[in-house]
């Protein structure tokens, strides 16, 4: 693919897709010298970060952030199977190092390879500070940003990067990138080149501060070594990056080495001080966890964040765990919402009607299933937004009414009431009372039962495939469809390889399948849009798996886009999580509040942990280099 042409000291035009934020970039904090913070003071003026919402915690003049230690050692490696990935990442298998496209399964932590204009801090919920620009700009309207690049920043093969590559980044994810990105970069409408090391970026005006932010930290990408290469295939050629890694041994699969850049042009940054402390990351792959446990018990894995229940309850009792040469703790998890939850693809018609969706969700016994199989490590999540400030409570407030009233009538009148709770069950695995109830849920939607099995009224059996890619969840699943076949669902369950999961979740090809993740302290519309929204509905690789297509949550995702404090957003978004529990397109299922963590005894850190992330391949160290 050729680079497209880039001519100077005129604007691109450019469609695309971002945004999050209301009208004016207002109110939002830079603090110069931890001065003045008003938006008239601060347009036109040469900036160091942008907060959404407040002022910002680092001066112009910081050092580095609180959360890291400037004089951790350097060097040694880190070893580990990531439990967190991002994108068309893959935790069990890659194919690809384009990590930015919807095609390929890439390994997890590429993004350590590119650096951004702009990076965040992990102790605070909605701001950036600058890393390959140097200063960032406002225009009086608060719809244009100029970036005064860092002339020192450089590419691994020693080649600058400049405001050209920029714009081709911007460009090239905005026509090419992963849906994701594409929706990030929706108000995004031009980009200029001033000269070789300024450039500006111009949005639409239906943005506000959020969703810029999200903008600004797209990888950047080398425009020369992508005028020789396809940009828009898998590859496993590794792509010439910036950052503070580039990919080193690899075997497709199995494992990847990242090697830290000694010559790293940004080390020396108040950004950067203190992090990226191993000389080399390697992630190793397995197609399952218990294989991954076992590589951890005899060392091969130096640190893992335990997700099965049953190995926290039962099977850290290995020698080294009794010599304490592992650790085993808890981490406070992060102040981000969180979602784990099953969907049910309403593209089938089967799941259209939110009695089917009440009555499957009355077949999943949390209360049995904590007890007798996670030893009653987890809690029930309730909410899509769970342990956040944007889970509503009670009856609505004041000011969550005003918003409903806003919907003229539009909304259903349970809106009103305490949001929906899931029904507790009796714990023998067997509540007669539940099951009963999504017997008449289903018989409401119009499903009869014959010779024990649930009928549509063409007469087709219900059928319903659980789609999963760990032999760890069939212990949970299989109680789960065994109630589901008690009631007359023909439930079955599919496990499948990860590169075939990952492409069925792409495309859709399921009835009902889980996700875990977890929200940025500040959503944005973008954010959300692909989760909720009519147009991801058939957006291959969004996160919208039901399939949802409903204008009333299209209306409030861009309301919540038009905020302009944080009080606004949380009260926007409690209406919003009342409307989503009443709808049930996901069946919130568990949540353990805390990160389960075992580690080799090598490695320091500084406590406590940011709130706001939990990188340990990039904030730890080794406490000897030569281990």
């Amino acid at each position: 693919m050729a680079k497209p042409a880039l001519t100077r000291r005129h604007f691109l035009k450019m469609t695309a897709a971002t945004g999050t934020v209301a009208a004016g970039w207002v109110p939002f904090g830079a603090k110069m010298a931890r001065a003045q913070s008003s938006a008239s003071i601060l347009a036109n003026t040469k900036l160091h970060g942008l907060s959404a919402f407040g002022e910002l915690k680092y001066a112009a003049d910081f050092k580095h952030f609180d959360y890291v230690n400037p004089q951790a050692l350097k060097g040694g490696n880190f070893t580990f199977s990531p439990s967190s990935w991002m994108l068309n990442q893959n935790p069990n298998n890659f194919n690809s190092f384009n990590s930015y496209i919807l095609r390929g399964d890439a390994p997890p932590r590429m993004e350590l390879c590119f650096d951004q204009l702009m990076v965040a801090s992990l102790d605070e919920p909605d701001s950036l500070y600058c890393l390959i620009a140097e200063t960032v700009t406002i225009s009086e309207d608060h719809n244009q940003l100029t970036f005064q690049l860092r002339p020192q920043a450089r590419f691994h093969d020693g080649s600058p990067l400049t405001a050209d590559d920029v714009v081709f980044s911007y460009q090239i994810l905005k026509e090419y990138g992963h849906p994701a990105l594409k929706l990030a970069l929706s108000e995004l409408k031009e980009l200029h080149i001033n000269d070789t090391h300024n450039l500006t970026l111009r949005f639409s005006g239906k943005q506000t501060l959020p969703a810029v932010l999200g903008a600004l930290t797209m990888p950047i990408f080398s425009a020369r070594w992508y005028n020789e290469h396809e940009f828009d295939q898998s590859s496993l050629i590794p792509p010439l990056g910036s950052g503070a890694y580039k990919v080193g041994n690899f075997n497709a699969g199995e494992f990847v080495t990242y090697d830290y850049v000694e010559d790293y042009w940004a080390k020396d940054l108040p950004v950067m001080q203190g992090q990226n402390n191993f000389s080399h990351i390697r992630i190793e792959f397995y197609r399952d966890r218990q294989p991954e446990f076992e590589a951890f018990k005899k060392g091969e894995i130096e640190w893992r964040s335990e997700s099965v229940a049953k190995n926290w309850a039962t099977e850290y009792n290995f020698p080294a765990v009794q010599q304490k040469r592992v650790i085993k703790r808890n981490f406070t998890r992060e102040k981000t919402p969180v979602m784990q939850a099953w969907a049910l693809n309403q593209r089938r018609e089967n799941f259209k009607d939110v009695r089917v969706r009440e009555a499957i969700g009355l077949c999943f016994d949390f209360e049995w299933t904590n007890k007798n199989i996670f030893y009653n490590l987890y809690t029930r999540l309730q909410s899509c937004f769970g342990g956040s400030d944007f889970e509503a409570h009670g009856t609505p407030s004041v000011e969550e009414m005003e918003i409903i009233r806003s919907f003229q009538g539009r909304l259903p009148a349970a809106i009103e009431q305490e949001p929906i709770v899931l029904a507790v069950s009796d714990g023998s695995g067997r509540d007669r009372r539940l099951l009963s109830q999504a017997v008449k849920l289903l018989t409401e939607a119009g499903f009869t039962r014959k010779d024990g099995l649930l009928k549509n009224a063409n007469g087709e059996d219900f059928n319903l495939e659980i789609l999963s890619n760990s032999i760890s969840l069939n212990r949970v699943y299989e109680p789960f469809s065994q109630r589901l076949r008690s009631i007359g669902i023909n439930a079955t369950l599919r496990l499948v390889d990860p590169i075939q999961y990952q492409k069925r979740l792409q495309d859709f090809d399921f009835d009902l399948v889980g996700i875990a993740l977890r929200f940025s302290p500040t959503p944005t519309a973008q954010s959300l849009g692909n989760m909720f929204s009519t147009h991801s509905a058939s957006t291959n690789g969004s996160y919208n798996l039901p399939g949802v297509e409903d204008p009333l949550l299209d209306e409030m995702i861009e309301k919540i886009g038009q905020v302009t404090n944080r009080q606004s957003l949380i009260t926007h978004m409690r209406v919003l999580d009342r409307y989503l529990r009443l709808r049930r397109d996901w069946i919130p299922n568990w949540y353990q509040p805390y990160h389960l963590a075992a580690y080799w005894d090598k490695f320091d850190f500084k406590e406590p942990k940011p709130d706001y992330g939990f990188p340990v391949e990039t904030l730890w160290w080794k406490k000897d280099t030569n281990s």
